[in-house]
């Protein structure tokens, strides 16, 4: 089966991190967001992917094309970026006469579900999660035998409480091809864009059949929150809660689960838990807990808790030498 992956957005709730790197490329437990999206594709031998891209689309193709070079990849470019239907009406050829369908993904979602159950499944299937704010999300109303009676984005007064997550496998291709034309053509926007809801709303009203799965977790990694909450439910995973491997180093402790990338320089820290820390990087000084560190940068002297550091970052503390007497209160907060 083809997979398309929207990746053009720009990520503004991930600022300052998406001003020099697209959104799909943020680190998350030793890996990219989009590195976790392709890896587990590739386990439920999904092999052939379109890539929608845009903001700093070639750093996603670069990124693509060195780390998965056996993969069967083409990229569109969504100039402007008007919705995810835009975008994948852009790939409508793409995926319109494929014969077992199509998966879409979108770039900045981790889901856990069993992609391969989900692609054995017949007909069209909508992946979803019972939410409590669902007028933030687009939102999937079904009947009394299960089937989709109404996909609809935000709603103001949601009538379920269970949200589309960005896992798609639509059976019918050429009806959803058909369907993203008529809201291109006809300029149908909600909320300003051209939405996937809409275009699924239209077959449904056509007569397409379409049932729900549930997902085990969901990390939607558009803001920082979301992003450590991910890392650390990734983290907490039987591969790396099984490691004992790390590397010596000196006057270190380190607290499972964490990851800690190639060749870096760490002395006199406390690192973990739920910590990632990228290739090349410098931790002196530290104790570190439930953040994310990028590539070849450099933490001194600190006390760090809840936080994601870029790539080629520097952050040093402060250092004191005390003599206090007794009855002494020194507040440093």
């Amino acid at each position: 089966m083809k997979v398309v992956i929207p990746v053009a957005g720009i990520g503004s709730r991930l600022r300052p991190h998406t001003h020099t790197q697209p959104k799909t490329l943020v680190p998350v437990a030793g890996n990219t967001i989009l590195g976790h999206i392709i890896d587990r594709l590739v386990e439920a031998d999904v092999h052939e992917f379109v890539f929608i891209i845009g903001y700093l689309g070639e750093k996603v193709e670069n990124y693509v094309r060195r780390q998965y070079p056996d993969l069967n990849v083409t990229f569109l470019v969504q100039e402007p970026r008007e919705g995810i239907a835009h975008a994948l009406w852009l790939a409508r050829e793409q995926f319109r006469y494929e014969p077992d369908g199509v998966l879409i993904l979108l770039g900045d979602t981790i889901v856990d579900v069993d992609l391969r159950a989900l692609i054995a499944m017949p007909g069209n299937v909508l992946a979803v999660k019972e939410v409590k704010t669902p007028a933030l999300f687009g939102i999937v109303e079904t009947g009394p035998s299960g089937r989709v009676t109404k996909v609809v984005e935000k709603p103001r007064i949601p009538k379920s409480n269970f949200a589309l997550v960005g896992l798609y496998k639509i059976a019918n291709a050429d009806w959803l091809a058909s369907a993203l034309e008529r809201i291109v053509e006809q300029g149908q926007r909600t909320h300003g864009e051209f939405q996937l809801t809409d275009a699924l709303m239209l077959m449904i009203e056509d007569g397409a059949e379409m049932v729900t799965v549930p997902v085990d977790n969901w990390f939607d990694c558009g803001r920082k929150s979301s992003l450590l909450e991910a890392n650390a439910r990734l983290l907490n995973r039987p591969e790396f809660l099984r490691r004992h491997d790390y590397p010596e180093f000196p006057d270190t402790i380190i607290i499972p689960p964490v990851s800690i990338g190639q060749d870096c320089q760490i002395a006199g820290s406390i690192i973990g838990p739920n910590v990632a820390i990228g290739d090349r990087t410098i931790v002196q000084n530290v104790i570190i807990s439930e953040s994310i560190i990028g590539s070849y940068s450099e933490l001194r002297s600190a006390v760090m808790h809840d936080c994601i550091v870029g790539s080629d970052a520097l952050f040093k503390g402060t250092k004191h030498s005390l003599n206090i007497g007794d009855n002494t209160e020194i507040d440093y907060s």
